[in-house]
């Protein structure tokens, strides 16, 4: 491994991106907390329906452009220009299909109200044109503390225009106005304390040579996106807006958690295995190391946060959001399984194999279709149970191209993982079963839960010589020194 991706430089990268999504997915989490109290669920639920449109639409925005310039090995500043135009420009033609088509979403949802809010919210669609390339070109190059810094302060501050606008009463506009202005705020900040600004050159051979690699990532995206948001979409159609509000607060809380994580590690790896595409035996360890650290981190924070759902729900949230505790105990079992679908992906990226990519992508949506098919008219719990099931599939076939491509066996995986699922699912039944302990206040209940599980897990992979607790230790203190 060269000296710009060495172990230190990687692991300081994994610092600051860990940091800066710590932060901001903190921040956030706090303020969506401060606007459940202020906010219905059925103003919630109304606002998932508007970001259906709005996270299909960054989809295309980013066309693949940013994973294409991070996966990249050689890029300059024609690169970043030609994807950065193409980006801005897809962005404007989206938004005007968004502000012509509104009126035809806003009458199948029954809801003249979502036009306005629909024309609004895809202002984000530009924003992220830019954005998004702002964060290849940082990226790429390792620079998470920009990023970092970026992030928590544009969150901080749209938070406290979301909250002020809550509290005065303006209701589903206070999430809007804090979407809008966290990605402004965001890229303004990236604009100023970046070293790279747009040369506004394009080069067309750039673009086909991007657009080759990219263009299969982004349907891949594409349909990942469409078929994740397909349950949003059909609760908000057949059930009420209130069912869509339980259900997404339930998702929130393991989301938050596991994309911190997962995504930080998601973020470093993707550079860090393109640096060493020509290194098979590198490629394989560093995916092992990604599989066994994530795992070893999230399975006891979602298995814990199941075991303890119903007195995150009433004491964060409120009694008013109890229907919420099911949805949430089901999410964390479902969101333990993030890593194992999401890291062994990036192998398949960092070798350009984006046909692998979409090709496995196809497959997963054709059962998860049939998944949501199945389930839709039963219940909105039944397609959140649908929803596990579907996970622990594609977990299992994410990991099958690693066979071929760096000789990391599904067998492999699964010895990886058992050290630390057992311990988490120990601990989580331990604690799980402190919620009979006859005391009145769920707060000492939830407390005396979260300090014993962690004594019990860490104690576990003491006990055991747990490989990824050894080797956090050792490289928390390489880089001390």
């Amino acid at each position: 491994m060269n000296n710009t991706y060495n172990r230190n430089t990687i692991f300081s990268s994994f610092i600051w991106k860990f940091m800066g999504s710590s932060g901001q997915q903190v921040v956030s989490l706090v303020v969506q907390i401060l606007l459940a109290r202020l906010l219905s669920p059925e103003e919630f639920g109304t606002m998932a329906i508007v970001l259906v449109f709005v996270n299909l639409a960054q989809v295309i925005v980013d066309g693949g452009f940013n994973t294409a310039l991070i996966q990249k090995k050689e890029v300059d500043d024609l690169d970043y220009s030609s994807a950065l135009i193409t980006s801005v420009g897809i962005s404007v033609i989206l938004y005007i299909i968004l502000f012509i088509f509104a009126p035809n979403f806003a009458s199948f949802y029954g809801d003249i109200n979502l036009i306005l809010y629909l024309r609004t919210s895809g202002i984000i669609f530009i924003i992220n044109a830019i954005y998004s390339i702002q964060i290849a070109y940082n990226y790429k190059k390792l620079q998470f503390k920009i990023t970092a810094q970026a992030s928590i302060v544009a969150t901080i501050i749209s938070g406290f225009i979301g909250l002020a606008m809550a509290y005065f009463g303006m209701g589903i506009w206070s999430l809007i106005i804090q979407q809008i202005s966290s990605y402004f705020i965001n890229a303004l900040i990236m604009l100023f304390i970046t070293k790279w600004f747009p040369k506004f050159t394009f080069s067309f051979e750039r673009f086909k040579d991007l657009f080759g690699y990219g263009s299969k990532i982004l349907i891949s995206s594409l349909i990942y996106r469409a078929y994740l948001e397909s349950r949003t979409l059909i609760i908000g159609k057949f059930y009420s807006s209130s069912a869509l509000g339980f259900y997404q607060r339930g998702e929130q809380f393991p989301r938050v958690v596991v994309n911190n994580i997962d995504g930080t590690i998601q973020s470093v790896m993707l550079p860090t295995l393109s640096n060493n595409q020509e290194n098979i035996p590198a490629l394989k360890s560093m995916t092992r190391r990604a599989v066994k650290t994530s795992c070893f981190l999230i399975f006891p924070m979602m298995i814990g946060m199941a075991a303890t759902s119903k007195n995150i729900v009433e004491i964060v949230l409120g009694s008013q959001w109890s229907e919420a505790i099911p949805f949430l105990f089901v999410f964390s079992l479902t969101y333990s399984i993030w890593p194992l679908i999401t890291i062994n992906q990036q192998p398949m990226k960092a070798l350009g194999r984006s046909d692998l990519v979409l090709k496995t992508e196809i497959l997963k949506r054709i059962i998860g279709i049939t998944i949501i098919l199945l389930t839709a008219r039963i219940s909105v719990m039944a397609i959140t149970i649908g929803f596990f099931f579907e996970r622990l599939i594609e977990a299992i076939i994410n990991s099958i191209p690693n066979k071929k491509l760096i000789n990391y066996s599904l067998i492999e995986l699964i010895l990886d993982v058992t050290p630390s699922l057992l311990v988490a699912i120990v601990m989580g039944v331990f604690v799980y079963m402190i919620n009979f302990i006859p005391l009145n206040s769920n707060l000492l209940i939830l407390i005396i839960q979260l300090i014993s599980g962690a004594i019990f897990y860490f104690g576990g992979a003491i006990l055991f010589k747990n490989s990824s607790f050894t080797y956090l230790v050792e490289i928390l203190r390489s880089y001390k020194k």
